[in-house]
Parts: structure tokens; sequence; C-alpha cells
């Protein structure tokens, strides 16, 4: 029988699967069998038999690769045995100390652990301390954990720290040669309060376009390339975390904080290197004509989202004194962002309802309290400009054939869209969803189904039937955007991507070709390059010429920088999720209103309506019966009562249990009204408000939430997780 390779996800109840390399489905392990493994080994599996509930049960014949991360746990001492219980229950084993590798830790307290003795089928795995990071209550604790527990870099090379503190503490004047001087244009940043790098800046200004009126929008971003230079440790330690990690008052930055917050930021007041997209937009909204150069700039003012928005709507008011030789300019930004979004509406790009939340911490870096975040004006007419900035660097590099990294986005897979159809179907929803659609398609879905009570849970659905965006050298086009070719160009502080982008983009102004620097690439994404390069060989439907070595070296910074992407998500949102979980500590007993989230085969999960946490209502809470799970219309229906619990069911829950170390909090239904409510009358929930899909975030999978291996009817089981957060924000 055929072996085959994969990655173990482990459960905190002892069993675990094995996720195959070829996307087929999940093969179980019994507890017997992850005795030998550890959560995240790289195995070889055969397939033994199937289990009662129809899954293929596996033996691991082979463990291939064991991962570096280290694991993290809090140390204790019971009989006399010293042993670390790790913070990650996938793991299903505690790791025993020796009496002398405990190092300076004190029982009780959160440590680093290397193992030194893997775990056998009859024995613990053996390791020693090497990191103490204190108490469990520490302040910012939650952080320290998720970045060790992720393996987030997240101290700088002595290397990259020494060149950082040789770097100018200003622009020179060597700096601005071969630069076009726009200080004194009146270039403006406009970012959230608590924003401490700023990478963008705009000015716009009346312009004739043709024969029409338009706008000359120019979009600067900080010139990050010319101090971090191609192979430079400065480069080595950048490309390694490809991204900063953005938690509750903290910030694991790409950069040194001399860059990222000084040299390379466009701070009001100073002089500062820039890239410029330099944008002619007529009235429809449309591109007519671009440049990039490289230019010195002055910001004239720190604006934020919130004083813009204010400016806008009265410009007679006290914010728009005190900046009044600017707002002619932010009349301009407006003019020409309404302009761009007419061009979004004809293109069909699809924008829907979605609640964004942000969190409130305290001194303490507690949660205070979780509100939803309101978009203005001011934040659509940044991003705005940011996707014109970012399409114009897309047709800039595809018109001179230099490969790059492209933001892909790719249409949705025939079984979501099957899926997706057959769940508008059992609402009546009378729209037809073609089976190839269209990005206009969704937003026609978008529009027709705005004004309904159940708008937030159809458009939760058609999100979650969208594929992830990534990174790739191949363009495929942004399905969301609905743009034909997109990339990142305007965060080169934050995002290795928007790096290289403008480092081909130089090249391609002086006529020269870059190269990628010989960078490590981490055994994860080698190991994915494989995988995806044998698949492309063994297809019959699409052959293909084997790439050539430069092609292959993007393709795997393309897989490096979206995993890594993912790894910020998943580490922002356990700590988010932990957090959480300590907020609603202090609610145990008590009762909220709530609306049914997601539905799975185990189980209801919860968000409530006034704190904007979510939580499970497990299956055995439901009653006394069986429940059917129908995935075609997202909804548990008991096989005696017919008593159904749907997708935007309003309910009122009590919080039973909250599980710090696993991030998740259990609801005990309290009352349920869905039964006797008809379809789509579900009230709006609080705090809606439109947003675009992004491509920087992915929708949340359909299989997301539901057990591993579950079927479309199942009795009553456990569940697989009770995810404490909420999927990711959208970002710009």
């Amino acid at each position: 029988m055929a072996e085959i390779e994969g990655t173990v996800v482990g459960h905190r109840d002892g069993h675990g699967f094995v996720v195959r390399d070829d996307g087929q489905p999940d093969i179980y392990l019994p507890p017997n069998e992850m005795r030998a493994v550890l959560h995240r080994d790289r195995v070889r599996v055969r397939i033994m038999r199937l289990d009662r509930r129809g899954r293929p049960e596996g033996r691991v014949t082979e463990i291939l690769a064991r991962p570096s991360t280290p694991i993290i746990g809090r140390l204790l001492h019971e009989n006399g045995v010293w042993l670390v219980a790790p913070e990650d229950k996938r793991y299903g084993q505690d790791v025993l100390i020796p009496k002398g590798a405990t190092g300076a830790a004190r029982p009780g307290q959160v440590v680093v652990v290397e193992l030194t003795e893997p775990p056998a089928l009859y024995g613990q795995p053996v390791g020693r301390v090497t990191e103490v990071l204190g108490d469990i209550n520490d302040p910012g604790m939650e952080i320290e954990i998720a970045v060790r527990k992720y393996g987030v870099p997240h101290q700088f090379s002595e290397a990259a720290l020494a060149q950082a503190r040789a770097l100018p503490d200003k622009v020179r004047a060597v700096d601005r040669r071969g630069r076009v001087d726009l200080t004194d244009v009146p270039l403006v940043t406009i970012d959230g309060e608590d924003a401490r790098d700023f990478d963008d800046a705009v000015y716009c200004e009346p312009a004739r376009v043709g024969r029409g009126k338009g706008w000359r929008l120019l979009v600067a971003i900080a010139d990050v390339s010319h101090y971090v230079r191609n192979g430079s440790p400065l480069d080595i330690d950048a490309y390694e975390r490809a991204t900063s990690v953005y938690f509750p008052r903290r910030v694991i930055p790409m950069l040194p904080e001399k860059l990222s917050n000084g040299l390379c930021s466009l701070n009001p007041g100073v002089d500062r290197l820039c890239m410029v997209c330099d944008m002619l937009i007529d009235a429809k909204g449309l591109v007519q004509a671009y440049q990039f150069y490289p230019a010195v700039m002055h910001s004239h003012q720190r604006f934020t989202y919130t004083e813009v928005a204010a400016i806008l709507q009265n410009t007679r008011g006290p914010e728009a004194q005190r900046h009044a030789h600017l707002v002619p300019h932010l009349l301009n930004l407006h003019d020409v962002f309404r302009a761009l979004l007419r061009a979004r509406e004809a293109r069909g790009a699809v924008d829907l309802e979605t609640v964004e939340t942000q969190i409130v911490c305290d001194e303490a870096g507690r949660i205070e309290r979780i509100e939803p975040r309101t978009r203005n004006d001011a934040h659509r007419l940044i991003e705005e400009a940011m996707l014109a900035a970012n399409v114009c660097a897309a047709d800039f590099i595809a018109r001179h054939q230099h490969p790059c990294l492209y933001r892909i986005h790719e249409p949705p897979s025939a079984d979501k869209v099957e899926l997706l159809r057959e769940y508008l179907k059992a609402l009546g929803v009378p729209a037809s969803l073609p089976d190839a659609p269209a990005p206009r398609d969704f937003q026609a879905l978008s529009k027709a189904t705005a004004d309904r009570p159940d708008a937030p849970q159809i458009h939760q659905m058609l999100l979650r039937s969208m594929q992830q965006a990534m990174y790739s050298p191949h363009n495929v086009g942004h399905f969301g955007l609905a743009f034909e070719a997109y990339t990142h160009f305007t965060s080169p502080i934050r995002r290795y991507p928007d790096l290289l982008v403008h480092r081909v983009i130089k090249a391609i102004l002086k006529g020269e070709r870059y190269h990628l620097p010989a960078l490590p690439l981490p055994g994860e994404a080698q190991a994915k390059l494989a995988k995806k390069l044998h698949e492309r060989d063994a297809s019959k439907a699409m052959p293909r010429s084997r790439p050539s070595p430069e092609v292959l070296g993007w393709e795997a910074a393309g897989l490096h920088c979206s995993a890594n992407e993912r790894r910020a998500d998943e580490a922002s949102r356990d700590v988010e999720a932990w957090l959480k979980c300590q907020f609603m500590r202090e609610h145990l007993g008590e009762e909220f209103t709530g609306t049914v989230s997601a539905v799975t085969s185990f189980g209801l999960f919860v968000t409530l309506d006034a704190l904007y946490v979510e939580g499970l209502v497990h299956i055995t809470e439901l009653g006394p019966e069986y429940f059917h799970f129908d995935e075609r219309r997202q909804e548990l229906r008991g096989e005696r009562t017919g008593t159904r619990y749907t997708l935007g069911a309003p309910v009122r829950v009590q919080v039973s249990r909250v599980d710090l170390d696993g991030r998740r909090i259990d609801f005990r239904l309290v009352r349920h009204d869905a039964a006797q409510e008809p379809r789509g009358s579900t009230p709006a929930r609080q705090g809606r408000g439109r947003a675009p899909v992004e491509p920087d975030e992915p929708p949340a999978p359909m299989s997301a939430r539901p057990a591993r291996g579950g079927s479309a009817s199942r009795q009553r089981g456990k569940a697989a997780s009770s995810p404490a957060a909420r999927g990711p924000t959208p970002r710009r």
C-alpha cells in the first residue's frame, strides 16, 4: 500500500490528523499513534483502515522532520518530577525535564523548552529549559508566548543592528542626487491615531486629462530600498521576517526602529527619500498616464483619519480652520477618491458588508473594551489612492516583462461556488451564480442582498467562498479587486514584497535587471516549493517547460512571503484570543444576547452582540436529541423536534467556561427564537459597514471551523476546536 507524506496536526484530546501534501482528505491518527509523534512533525503514513466515521485511519511509518520551533509551556513540579505542560495543547504530552535542566526557572513560570529526546511509544519527550519568560500574569506574556509559539523572529542580528546604527540620521546631500525635489509639494500622511511608521504620503491637484477635467495624484512611498541593500544583513533579517507583526499595544517590526520609525518613516517636518507614483486620472476614475521616479519629499502634515473626516464633513469647522492652507488639497483628494470609486463600481470589484472590531487595552495590556471599527471617507480615500498606485506598479513591471511578485487572488473553486449556490438557493435569494463567476457577479449579489436583514450572513458566506490572496511571480490577476494585474508597492517598511517591487522598478528605470539575492529559504517554504514543482511536472493536462532558476527563485520568495504573512496573522489572532479569554473570565455566569456566526457539525459559534467575542455552544448543549448538520443550509436540525439552529439566528447565551490555555470560550444556550422566525428575519448587526475585499486579508475558508473529517450529518460529538477570536480584520 502506498505511503503518504504530510504534516501532523495534534488535538488536545490526544488524537491527531495528518494533513496530506497532496491535498486529499486528512488521515486520522488514533491516540496510540500520536504517542511517538508531535504536533507539526512531518511524517510518512500508511492508511490501515477506515474508522467508524468513515475517515481514513493511518499508521506512522517514518518521521521525516521535526520543526525547529521550541515548545512553550509552564514548568510544573509534581511528585518530585519536573515537567513542562505545553501551552499549545495540540502537543498532547508533557515534556519531562531532568533535575539539572530547569535552569533558573521556578515552578509555575512560563519557559521555553528544547527537546533532547523525542517521544517514543512508551516514553514521554525529554527536554531542557533554554529561556524563562516569566509568570503567566506578567503584562505582555501572551505576546512573548505567541512570538515563540509561531516562530516569529523577534530579535535582529548583531550585523543588522550594526548596519542600522551606521546609517545617517537624516537625508544627506549625496542621497539627493538623481532625485526629483518635491519638498515644496504639500504632501501629507493620513493614518490612524496610533500609527508610528508612515510609509505613504499623498497629494492631489486638478489637471487637464486629454480634453476633459481630471486630477494629478501623487502617491509617495518611503524609499526603503535606498537603505536596505540587496543581500545585506538588514536585507537578510527583513526577508526572514517578511512582514511586521501587529499585536495589541506592540509591533514586531520588519526593520529596526531607526529605519521603521525614523529614517524611512515619512515623519512631518523632515526631508525623506521616496519613490513616487505620479498619475493622471480622468473624470471616470481611470488612470490615463503614470510615471515612477525617485524623489525627496517633506511631509507638510501628519493627519489622522478622524481629522481628515472632520475636515471633509465641515470645511468651516475647527479642524479645517487649524489646517486652512491644506483644506483645498484634501478636497482635491476627496474628489479624485469619488472618481476612483466610480471606476471600482464600473469594473465590478467586490464590496461586502463586514464588521471590523478593534481591541482597546488598558495600561496593563488587558482588554478594556472591544468596539466596532468605523471606516470613514478618509480611510477609503487612502485605500483607493494606494490601490491605484499598486495597479500602476503591476502594469509597469508587466509591460517591461520583468519578473516580480504579484499579489494574486484566484477565482473561487468549483466546489465552493456550488456550496454557495446551494446556500443562496436555500435562503431563497433570487439571484443566479454562474459556474465560473466574475467579480461583478459577486458584487451583484452583494447589492441584491444589501437591504435584507440577513445580509451580514450572506456576505460572510460570499467571503468564505473566496480563495486566499498570495504572492506569486505568475500573474493571474486579483479576483476580489477585479484587477488584471496587481502588486504591493505601498508598504515597504512593513512588507518585504513591496521592497522587492521597489527594487524592480528602480532597475527598470535604470535600464537594468534586478536579481534576487541568495537569501536562505526556510525548510517549510522549500518543501512547499518542491511539492508545487512536482505537481506541475506531473500535470498532463497543462504541460509546462521547467522554469528557469530565476523564476524558481521568485516562486520561492513568493511562497516564503505568503507563509510568513499567514504566520503573522495566526500569531496576532492567538494573542487576541488569549486576551479575549482573559477578558471573558470576568463575565463567567453572565448572560448576553448574540448571533450565530457559524454552524458546524459539533455546535454553534455565537458572537456576543455587545462584546464582539465569539464562543461555542457545543452540540450537547442543544438538547437531548440527535442533530443533523446541513452544510447547504448552514443549519443544525433536530431529528425528533425539527428545531433549527441557523447561521445568523439571534440567541441568548450564558458564559459557562473559559479555557485560557486552550483559547476557548464555551457558552450555554439560554434562549433560542430562530425556530419560530422565518428565514431572513435576523436583525441587522450593529457596527456594520461596507468594506472592500482587500488583497492582504483572505477570507476564512468554508471548512475553517468544522471538525476535521466531519460529515454532513452527525450526532452529538466533541468539537475539534473553539476559537475565541474572530478571523482577521481587513487591512489595506
